[in-house]
């Protein structure tokens, strides 16, 4: 992954959906007039996003200067100047609203995660992100999720194989499609995971070799039994996540249970922007 690739894609996107053929308010502004910003903040919140609002003016104008105050993954408190802005007004009009967008965005990301992190921080586990993002944005959010704290799961269908109820039926079962990712699995750097929906399917899944399982929507009872028989079957070595309908609410608990790792799809599809405005 190449971030810097990504960024610059993420943000020549943006622009062009917003400008299209050109931006005709700006015009209401004088040509080659020179204003400064301040970017504030409305609201606590984990900061993410910097290169992508960095790059949103730079693509217009390279001769925009930005001072920032903070950097990715500082906790940021309501009132707080973020940044501040310098250049050519028609550019940082123009460029405004798609720098908020990723900002406002990827910092949501950020600060949910922060929270979970946070909820669990008493106990081993890890909160994973998943594959539920934004069209377009996967990269983005899942840099925005290691800025909050959190641990990214694979970025998509070719760097990990996770093994689902859809695949054990139609391969035939736990152990033959345990046997089959095995065989097809390119390197050994690519992680194989089976998802399994009882404690029987556990078992099966550890006598036929996982190393890595999700427990898909197990109770808190059900989540500790899991931990104890994978203990006597398999030892240490394995890795336990837990996954399905979480939230702060539950997430410590399901945490204190022993699973390795908590997988939140919420991280990255439930967004809801962080409050951001620019002030000249």
């Amino acid at each position: 992954m190449n971030l810097t690739e990504e960024i610059e894609k993420n943000v020549r996107s943006g622009l062009a959906e917003d400008i299209g053929s050109g931006d005709l308010t700006a015009l209401l502004v004088e040509e080659g007039k020179n204003l400064h910003a301040k970017i504030i903040c409305r609201e606590d919140a984990i900061v993410c996003g910097i290169n992508w609002f960095d790059a949103s003016f730079h693509q217009l104008s390279p001769d925009v200067s930005i001072q920032w105050h903070v950097q990715d993954g500082d906790k940021i408190c309501k009132e707080q100047v973020l940044c501040e802005v310098k250049g050519n007004a028609r550019v940082l009009l123009t460029a405004e609203r798609t720098a908020l967008n990723f900002l406002q965005t990827l910092s949501s990301v950020a600060t949910k995660t922060r929270q979970y992190v946070d909820a669990v921080s008493p106990t081993k586990a890890n909160i994973v992100d998943t594959r539920k993002t934004l069209p377009g944005l996967r990269i983005a959010q899942k840099y925005a999720v290691k800025c909050g704290g959190g641990v990214n799961h694979r970025l998509g269908l070719y760097d990990g194989i996770l093994i689902k109820e859809n695949h054990i039926i139609a391969a035939g079962g736990i152990e033959q499609a345990l046997s089959k990712a095995k065989s097809v699995t390119p390197s050994s750097e690519i992680f194989i995971q089976i998802e399994v929906e009882t404690l029987d399917e556990l078992r099966s899944a550890l006598n036929a070799g996982a190393e890595m399982v999700l427990l898909d929507n197990f109770n808190l009872s059900q989540l500790r039994e899991a931990v104890d028989i994978t203990k006597q079957l398999a030892g240490d070595s394995i890795l336990l996540e837990a996954s399905g309908n979480m939230t702060l609410d539950n997430v410590k608990a399901v945490a204190e249970t022993g699973v390795n790792r908590i997988s939140v799809g919420s991280l990255t599809k439930n967004v809801k922007a962080i409050d951001l405005s620019m002030r000249f």
